[in-house]
């Protein structure tokens, strides 16, 4: 539910308070030691945001938020995170997170073990109401029609 201390001047919720948002659905998943997604010893962090604000969110209000893993990269995961309230998309989020050593600080390989406990929240190509602020990174730059790279 979103709190009237969320709000900004313009009466409605402050940009800022999307990130917690996001982040709650991010760490409610993943300090959840029954998902086995952060073994002993190894921690996650984020590295980078997208957030794409689409409608203005207002109190009093319910919000619902999902989200789903978008990609593995060798120590990443990136999820794709949306808000919805009264059946709209509100805001929508790509959210970098790195596995790390808690005692050496230092980027740790994800183990097919994780990547196979993430699976129930791989997203496997269905059209989302609210898609992610960005794409994902195309395998080779854009070309126009003559093959040459566009700007």
């Amino acid at each position: 539910m979103c709190a009237f201390a969320d709000l900004d001047p313009n009466q409605h919720v402050n940009n800022a308070v999307y990130a917690t948002y996001f982040e709650t659905g991010r760490v409610t998943l993943m300090k959840d030691r029954s998902y086995g997604l952060m073994p002993a010893g190894l921690a996650w962090i984020m590295v980078r945001i997208d957030i794409h604000f689409r409608a203005e969110l207002r109190w009093p209000g319910t919000i619902e938020m999902g989200l789903g893993v978008a990609k593995f990269g060798r120590t990443s995961v990136t999820f794709d995170q949306v808000v919805f309230s009264e059946g709209r998309c509100v805001a929508s989020a790509q959210a970098v997170t790195v596995l790390i050593d808690e005692d050496t600080r230092k980027p740790t390989a994800l183990t097919e073990q994780i990547v196979r406990n993430f699976q129930p929240w791989l997203r496997r190509g269905v059209k989302s109401q609210c898609r992610s602020a960005r794409p994902a990174v195309p395998a080779s730059p854009p070309r126009d029609r003559r093959g040459r790279r566009s700007p």
